[in-house]
């Protein structure tokens, strides 16, 4: 006998006796009731609900001998598979039935059937829950072998996945009315052993009855000798609601502490003071009439009751319940007791809203008779569906459209001491009736765990967890649970543990040396207060002042021959150019504008062209003028200032030209650029159009080739009357820095870029300042005798 349930016999007598005393429902009715065991077994249990109905003396099935015996409703089972060989009997006779134990939706359609336990989904999602929240993703599943443990197993495959969650074994355990030998049970045992001792997993859940748990008891005491090892490993249990940890006569001596700090769900309760001083008053006496009562006091106080026909006896009748240790019998009422003696209200009330229907109507029909018929179980259904009312502990218990009552699965934590006793503490909550992503509630601080852990939190995975900077990879031939841990790709981080995949950060951030996170870009930009800014800004500012000396020397020597040798207008506009060139530089330098983007290519390229184009009208008037020399040459009439204006003039007006064009239709504008440095964000001004801008530097190339083919062709004109040779070295220069711009420009990235361009003008322009005008400055400041029209007109053969 397991005598821990004999709870729900004293439970269902507590209703009784409850109703029975209420002055205020059924008060001239009095309730009586019968107990039947289904022994978990099919054949008896449908034994069982035939006596139950037509067994006065002997069994005659569909026929009553006793017209004392007026069933109204059947509380039970607390299995679902025993529920439903019971409802296969009282639906014939449309009886009310009460299971009260947990049950799948598919499993809860009997026709005539309340349930005062919430459907099995909940609990299910409550398992999952615990899983999930407590990281465990590896777990060791042990299932009663019948329809209910097979529905079970069909329903966590589909949701553990879904969840990321691994079965590492599914073991079904057989009841044990199924083991016909020892060789059987002990393979059984030995087996179940093995799973335990052997296998990684740290997190069992356990699905049956109170016999599956048994099972798994008899286990660990059958390798008694090994009890150290085994519990020193640690394991954490998770129960269902049908499973109790109780004992029988023969588990009743065995240390049971492995089990501490399980966690089940049981179903909801609330504590009735009444019923806990009610067991404190039941006595041998009082109840010897009760035909489970005597085997259930002898097994749980191990002594036996007075025989009229023996007088020995060992039990003194003053025993007490609350003695007894909880696997033998728990004073605390269980969730499945508290359905009972829901189910027995929930009967009382509808029975007597039938009574006070029924005198209603014979008082406006009958007014004289006022004797009532003994009510049929069929009567009750109209009165069950929608019914509400208030037990003693004040919960409020209704009988929703569905015929439910449940309302929901309490989260316990069982601690077991080495004596065996039992605390169970209620450290959660899965309420049907919460609102969505509240449905399970856990107080994480008030779980105990098994003393092996030390109140760490246990572990259960098939792999080490991937720590942030690494992602998952399936390991082949094995469940997604059991992987290798790989770095994340370059540019990519994972920010958690167990990342199936690394991500890019966005496009403002980027990731950290170990890939766990993101950090955010700073913004760059080529600025005033840095190295290379401050070298560039410098390096202007010098040039500009040397091309500002420069210019200042030809205007004071302006009438010396060297100077007016040169085209003095040309010279001028020359060197005013270089000086653009040099301070357009600036514009380059500091933080984008919408200004400075739109201005900083174009007066680029529009400075640049003027100085070259002067550069070719200089080159262009010495060709001539050495042709004019010879004689009978035409070329004359082509001297003049007219030419040189000219050419300035239209060549510069082309890439004026160009530039509004480029202005006009997709200017430059300010941009940030997030891509082509990894960890900075770049403040750049697009170009608005590629084309346009390589369009400009094609047009100042061209001028460039067209120039330097000029002057090498000059080249070997006498030196005393051109700057052939020095123009010839200078366009050398400046195509030579231009061309290598090009490469460099296209190589570089971010602020750099902008460094190259400025790098490049100042190059180009100081190679031009330098090759043409240094040996003129010579001449005119150091060799002012040189600068004579005697020396200039001297041709040198």
């Amino acid at each position: 006998m397991v005598t821990k349930f004999y709870q729900h016999s004293l439970a269902l007598a507590f209703a009784i006796k409850e109703i029975n005393e209420s002055p205020t429902i059924l008060s001239n009715v009095t309730l009586g009731f019968n107990i039947y065991d289904s022994y978990y077994y099919e054949k008896m249990t449908y034994r069982s609900t035939l006596d139950l109905l037509f067994k006065s003396h002997r069994l005659v099935p569909n026929y009553k001998c006793s017209a004392s015996k007026n069933l109204l409703a059947v509380v039970g089972g607390l299995g679902c598979d025993i529920s439903i060989y019971i409802s296969d009997v009282l639906s014939l006779y449309k009886i009310p039935q009460f299971p009260f134990g947990s049950c799948a939706p598919e499993q809860r359609e009997f026709p005539f059937s309340y349930h005062v336990a919430t459907e099995e989904t909940y609990q299910n999602r409550g398992i999952i829950w615990l899983l999930q929240h407590f990281g465990w993703r590896w777990i060791g599943l042990f299932v009663v072998d019948d329809d209910s443990g097979e529905h079970f197993i069909t329903m966590l495959k589909l949701l553990l996945p879904q969840h990321g969650i691994c079965l590492a074994f599914v073991e079904q355990i057989g009841q044990m009315r199924r083991f016909y030998d020892m060789i059987e049970i002990t393979r059984l045992l030995s087996k179940n052993y093995q799973l335990l001792k052997t296998s990684k997993v740290s997190v069992y859940v356990v699905y049956g009855d109170a016999m599956t748990m048994m099972l798994l008891i008899t286990t660990v005491y059958s390798v008694y000798d090994d009890y150290e090892e085994l519990a020193s490993m640690g394991k954490v249990w998770i129960t269902t609601s049908h499973i109790d940890f109780a004992v029988s006569q023969t588990e009743r001596n065995v240390k049971l502490d492995i089990f501490s700090g399980s966690i089940s769900l049981a179903i909801h309760s609330q504590q009735l003071p009444a019923f806990e001083k009610f067991l404190h008053i039941v006595k041998p006496d009082d109840t010897l009439k009760n035909g489970f009562f005597k085997a259930f006091w002898e097994q749980a106080f191990q002594c036996v009751l007075p025989d009229p026909s023996n007088y020995y006896f060992s039990c003194t009748g003053k025993e007490k319940l609350d003695s007894l240790p909880g696997p033998v019998f728990e004073m605390r009422m269980t969730g499945h007791s508290y359905g009972i003696y829901n189910a027995v209200l929930a009967v009382a009330h509808a029975l007597q809203a039938l009574y006070v229907s029924r005198s209603n109507r014979r008082s406006v029909l009958e007014p004289r008779n006022t004797e009532f018929q003994d009510p049929q179980p069929w009567q009750l259904h109209r009165f069950l569906r929608g019914i509400s009312f208030n037990n003693s502990a004040g919960e409020t218990l209704s009988l929703d459209e569905n015929r439910g009552m449940g309302t929901g699965f309490d989260i316990t934590n069982i601690v077991i001491f080495p004596n065996n006793s039992i605390i169970r503490m209620t450290v959660g909550r899965v309420d049907p009736k919460a609102v969505d992503g509240k449905e399970v509630t856990l107080r994480d601080d008030s779980v105990m765990w098994h003393k092996v852990f030390n109140q760490v939190l246990p572990v259960s995975r098939c792999s080490d967890s991937c720590q942030p900077g690494y992602q998952k990879r399936k390991k082949e031939g094995e469940q997604f649970c059991c992987y290798k841990c790989a770095s994340c790709p370059e540019g990519k981080i994972s920010n958690q543990r167990d990342m199936d995949d690394c991500s890019a950060c966005p496009e403002d951030q980027y990731p950290s040396q170990d890939q766990d996170r993101c950090i955010p870009k700073m913004i760059t930009f080529l600025s005033y207060k840095e190295p290379m800014g401050i070298g560039l800004a410098s390096a202007a500012v010098s040039l500009s002042l040397i091309t500002v000396l420069t210019l200042r020397t030809f205007i004071k020597h302006k009438e010396t021959p060297i100077v007016k040798a040169n085209n003095q207008r040309v010279t001028y506009a020359l060197l005013v150019s270089l000086l653009l060139c040099f301070l357009c530089s600036f514009l380059f330098l500091g933080r984008p504008s919408k200004l400075t983007c739109f201005l900083r290519q174009s007066a680029f390229g529009i400075t640049f062209s003027t100085a070259v184009s002067c550069i070719l009208a200089k080159t262009v008037t010495v060709v001539l003028a050495f042709m004019a020399t010879k004689p009978g040459s035409s070329m004359r009439k082509w001297l003049g200032k007219t030419l040189t204006n000219s050419l300035v003039l239209s060549c510069s007006t082309i890439q004026i030209c160009i530039c509004a064009a480029w202005l006009g239709t997709t200017p430059p504008f300010p941009d940030l650029d997030t891509r082509s440095m990894t960890e900075e964000i770049v403040a750049q001004c697009n170009e608005g159009s590629v084309v346009m801008f390589y369009i400009v530097l094609g047009y100042m190339g061209l001028l460039s080739f067209i120039c330097f083919l000029v002057a090498f062709l000059a080249r070997k004109l006498p030196d005393s009357f051109n700057e052939a040779k020095f123009i010839t070295f200078s366009m050398l220069m400046f195509c030579s820095v231009w061309l290598c711009f090009l490469p460099t420009y296209l190589s570089t990235k971010g602020k750099y870029m902008v460094a190259v361009e400025i790098f490049s003008i100042l190059a180009s322009g100081a190679g031009l300042l330098c090759c043409i005008f240094f040996p003129k400055c010579y001449i005119i400041v150091l060799r002012p005798g040189m600068n004579q029209r005697e020396q200039v007109l001297t041709r040198k053969y």
